[in-house]
């Protein structure tokens, strides 16, 4: 099975001026665990995570004064459709995180997540006598 088969093609994305807590009220309201950051100044893009705002809050940063630029993982590991969920399985191990932006040349077409890739196995997996 491939990323494609797999990943999410509407995918949230957010500029880097909005604050934590508007971030995560999008994340929220379309129960995702992360936005891709766009920032048309630098053609950048770069990931925010459930667990970046959770960390910040933790930290006891402001979440309607944080923005989400500072809180961005722009260091991201992009996936390619045609991988197999092996692959993007151990970039997510090996990186240790659980989304993956999943670029087809430099066109943003998606994003999977460790959730996805356990729901696209756990058929197989149930349907293979023990």
């Amino acid at each position: 099975m491939l990323v494609r088969d797999a990943m999410s093609t509407v995918v949230l994305t957010i500029g880097p001026a909005h604050t934590l807590r508007q971030a995560a009220r999008l994340m929220s309201a379309r129960q995702v665990g992360a936005a891709v950051v766009l920032d048309p100044d630098t053609c950048g893009l770069g990931i925010l995570t459930e667990r970046d705002v959770l960390n910040a809050i933790g930290a006891g940063l402001d979440p309607d004064r944080e923005h989400a630029h500072a809180h961005t993982t722009t260091d991201v590991v992009f996936a390619a459709p045609q991988w197999t969920l092996e692959e993007a399985a151990g970039a997510m191990l090996h990186g240790r995180f659980r989304h993956l932006v999943v670029c087809d040349g430099a066109e943003l077409v998606g994003i999977v997540s460790v959730r996805d890739i356990v729901d696209c196995w756990a058929p197989v997996q149930a349907a293979v006598p023990a």
